[in-house]
């Protein structure tokens, strides 16, 4: 750096240069010498130098020399704080650097361009023979002054006779340097045309740019400078270099964020990873906290806002965002406020079908949103083959403050409800109805459209979205009918998502509704679906309500349905299942339910009553007829397939009943069925608890654990709701660790079931026949017997007389292998509940030639046994049969006995 004088050329040293730098930032003196690492002696001593050279006779008017001579040369400027992470990103930048000439690194504002090409400028330095050179175009606001600022930092002199750009290129030709230059975009064509210039000049001489948008130069290679990583690789674990940053600067800001704290998570993703906003936010929080940060961010160009910071530019995320809108033309402006009206990746043609008017015309928009992304605005994004743009969050909400100042909001956000509503998208439905439930002119197109939502939701079974936009819908429907539809709709999908007290209150809601209507037979209707649901699906209720609660409405059912014969249809059913199994007029109260179903041609209805009928077989012990039962119900609804909890459970009723009935190979067709249904895509609990029992049983056990991993994932993405039906799935996923010898797993799952809820449904007896299964394979037949000690005959509800024929066959062989006295009595008692069980039946004649001491009738026993691999592997162990070890170690089972 240099100033002349006359003919005097007047030159500063490289400290002094760096002194000058930071008294121009206001720094004093101590914080000179602690930056630079020297004494505050010695910064006294640069300042009186300066004040010689350049002969000034204070601080201030040394402050005051000319921004050329302002800006440091030589090494790349020391950062205010720690880099952290970029691992990935530095090493990247580095090679493209080695491999290109001129690198130009381009993102938007705030994402961390500057500091990412110092730190890799810093790491590069000691590749070239004459260092770096940084130059911060900030202060240049004319294309002609980047020759000055390029001079200024290499301390090139202003002689007589020849310009500062042909001082700089003739610097260039004898240089072997890295010349950094910083913020490009407000003076691209200058930069453009002076590096094309200095590159021409000199084969030794590499050049990093920094800009929100590319030089467009041929030989130019664009690196585009991502957001921090948010999980996985980064020094951040499993939030990546993000969260790694947000901890680090909350506690320079006296904040501590707890290691496993998902709000901080939340947070880094919401900012889209973005270090600007990042640090502004790890600013705040000692003052907001971070439920304070969450709640904020739905403004966070208000709320991140930083002080006292050197570069105006960056002082808030909004002025970052406003010099780069300065840097448009009108209709280029124009198009990014439009097109924060979507929510979600879109294609020109969507811009197009929004975008109109004023200084737009539509054959222009393509261009101008690819101007958009070339500001790193707008992201190109690949969507099935196609190329989509996407807004970050906060760019979006920069746009929309753009958008409601223009008085344009009402206008595009309409034109954007209709695209969204003839498109159906669902993040653009959610992002139009955001925007319509706010206005109270738009009453209608908030219920239609969360109406429209919610179909889409339960389709592509995303159950608890389904039922929020149902009941959001019904807020917004003036006609009470409707109301009550749209109630109903919701209570539905809480049922099928087993959320056993939401669907009763969304019922007891939809009938208020209707009566407000004056339409009580569906009132009935509503009232008598939850008085059944209380008595049918008591495993979806944490806490089971008392019958008194399914009384109370069945009794106003019946007072209100009058003469309809659904209602009356429908009053039948929640009476049949008001009576328990064992009742003697549980049979006739089922087929009368049944008959009044099949007059009115409603599926679902007699679904239902089938449904009745196939618990009264069970535990009567007649399993062949409630297979039978179950089975059509699946005929009945088979061309259906939105039928919410109906359709899944004459699904998981078919599946349980061929486990009953012993065909395990029809369970696992209808548990396949019912896994494929679109309500339960999200739902993998739900999806797969039923092919863990159907693979547990036939030997299939890798299949089993994949099923068992989706399940419990599923179950903790949902919430780790309490659901004692699916008990059993557990305990059987349990058992197929437990028979492979992998206890830690097997803990896990029985810890699993224990979270599931009570057994007060009768999931103890699941659990008592896989624990058996387990202490039979241990060769601790004693144990078993006295776990198999209830009778089957004392096995009375409908839920666990499904495991009876098992159960009943498992107890005779524990008291035989164990020599319990009661082992002749325990196999006469099986006899009869293994009636119409292949398998069962086959287990109990195994007990039968164990007891006998015969080995060969055991071998013959496993003739029956192929369809149950594990039973069939043991039937040969149990006959000394050498091909029993190998089966087992196929299988993966842990040695018999231990």
């Amino acid at each position: 750096m240099s100033r002349m004088s006359g003919e005097r050329e007047i030159r500063a040293s490289r400290r002094e240069r760096e002194v000058l730098a930071a008294l121009r930032e206001h720094l004093a003196n101590a914080e000179i010498a602690e930056r630079l690492f020297i004494s505050v002696r010695t910064v006294e001593s640069h300042i009186s130098s300066l004040l010689r050279k350049y002969g000034v006779k204070d601080r201030k008017e040394l402050m005051a020399v000319t921004p050329a001579a302002a800006v440091p040369a030589g090494p790349v400027p020391p950062g205010l704080s720690s880099f952290v992470g970029r691992e990935r990103e530095r090493a990247d930048l580095a090679a493209a650097l080695r491999s290109s000439r001129l690198v130009t690194a381009v993102g938007p504002g705030g994402v961390g361009k500057t500091r990412l090409a110092q730190a890799v400028a810093a790491a590069s330095a000691g590749s070239f023979a004459d260092g770096v050179c940084h130059v911060d175009l900030v202060p240049v606001r004319e294309d002609a002054g980047v020759a000055g600022a390029i001079a200024a930092a290499a301390g090139l002199a202003e002689l007589a006779g020849r310009t500062v750009a042909d001082a700089v290129l003739r610097w260039a030709e004898v240089k072997r340097t890295l010349l950094v230059l910083d913020n490009c975009e407000h003076v691209i064509g200058g930069v453009a045309v002076l590096v094309e210039r200095l590159l021409a000049h000199s084969g030794d001489l590499r050049i990093l740019a920094t800009s929100r948008t590319p030089l467009r130069l041929p030989f130019e290679n664009v690196y585009v400078v991502p957001g921090l990583s948010l999980g996985g690789g980064g020094t951040g674990e499993t939030g990546g270099d993000a969260l790694a940053l947000f901890r680090t600067r909350a506690a320079q800001a006296g904040a501590t964020v707890p290691d496993d704290d998902e709000r901080a998570a939340r947070i880094c993703r919401d900012l889209d990873g973005l270090p600007l906003a990042l640090e502004l936010a790890a600013a705040r929080l000692p003052a907001t906290g971070l439920d304070g940060l969450v709640a904020g961010l739905s403004d966070r160009l208000t709320l991140l806002t930083g002080r006292g910071r050197a570069d105006e530019r960056h002082r808030s995320l909004r002025s970052a965002l406003d010099w780069s809108h300065e840097l448009l033309d009108e209709a280029a402006r124009a198009v990014l406020r439009r097109i924060c009206v979507f929510a979600g990746p879109f294609t020109v043609d969507a811009a197009v079908s929004v975008i109109d008017g004023g200084v737009v015309a539509p054959r222009a928009v393509r261009a101008l949103v690819a101007e958009l992304a070339d500001w790193s605005l707008l992201t190109p994004v690949a969507v099935s083959g196609e190329t989509r743009y996407r807004l970050l969050e906060t760019v979006r909400q920069f746009g929309a403050e753009l958008l409601a100042d223009a008085e344009e909001d009402e206008h595009y956000r309409a034109r954007h409800l209709r695209w969204a509503r003839e498109t159906a998208l669902s993040a653009e439905l959610r992002a139009a109805l955001d925007w319509c439930a706010g206005q109270d002119s738009r009453r209608d197109d908030a219920r239609a459209t969360a109406s429209q939502l919610a179909v889409s939701a339960h389709r592509r079974g995303m159950l608890g979205e389904a039922q929020r936009y149902f009941e959001t819908a019904a807020r917004f429907a003036d006609d009470a009918e409707e109301a009550a539809r749209l109630l109903r709709c919701a209570a539905g999908s809480a049922a099928t998502r087993l959320a056993g007290q939401e669907a009763l209150s969304l019922y007891r809601a939809a009938a208020d509704a209707a009566l407000r209507a004056g339409r009580g037979e569906l009132a009935a209707l509503d009232l008598a679906q939850a008085s059944e649901a209380v008595n049918r699906y008591a495993g979806a209720f944490a806490e089971p309500p008392g019958p008194e609660v399914a009384r109370a409405l069945l009794t106003e059912a019946r007072d209100r349905a009058g003469e309809d014969p659904l209602a009356r249809a429908r009053v039948a059913i929640a009476e049949a299942f008001a009576t328990p199994e064992t009742d003697a007029a549980a049979r006739p109260a089922a087929e009368h339910a049944l008959e009044l179903a099949q007059r009115c041609g409603e599926p679902l209805a007699e679904s239902a009553a089938l449904d009745r009928l196939t618990t009264i077989h069970l535990v009567a012990g007649e399993v062949g007829a409630a297979f039978a039962c179950a089975m059509r119900r699946t005929e009945l609804l088979a061309t259906r397939t939105d039928l919410g909890l109906e359709i899944s459970d004459a699904y998981v009723m078919a599946t349980e009943t061929a486990i009953a009935a012993g065909d395990l190979a029809t369970a696992k067709q209808v548990a396949m069925r019912l896994h494929d249904l679109p309500s339960h895509h999200e739902l993998g609990h739900l999806a797969t608890a039923r092919l863990i029992l159907v693979t547990a049983l036939t030997g299939e056990w890798d299949e089993s654990i994949q099923h068992a991993e989706r399940f419990h994932t599923g179950w903790e993405q949902a919430g780790r709701p309490t659901i004692p039906t699916l008990r059993q799935a557990a305990h059987a996923a349990a058992t197929v660790y437990g028979l492979r010898a992998d206890s830690e797993q097997r803990q896990r799952w029985l810890r699993t079931a224990e979270a599931l809820g009570p057994d007060d449904v009768g999931a103890d007896i699941p659990r008592a026949l896989f624990d058996a299964l387990l202490l039979l394979h241990a060769d601790r037949p004693d144990q078993a017997a006295r776990l198999l000690a209830t009778g089957p005959a004392d096995l009375h509800g409908w839920y666990t007389a499904i495991w009876r024929p098992w159960y009943a066959a498992l107890r005779a062989e524990a008291a035989v292998l164990s020599g319990s006295p009661d082992a002749q009595q325990r196999w006469d008692e099986a006899r009869r509940w293994v009636t119409g069980n292949p398998i069962a039946t086959a287990l109990l004649e195994r007990a039968a030639a164990l007891a006998a001491g015969d080995r060969e009738r055991i071998r013959r026993v496993a003739e029956g046994l192929t369809a149950c691999r594990y039973q069939w592997a043991r039937t040969l162990v149990l006959a000394g049969d050498a091909d029993g070890e190998k089966a087992m170690a196929a299988l993966g089972a842990a040695a018999p006995g231990h």
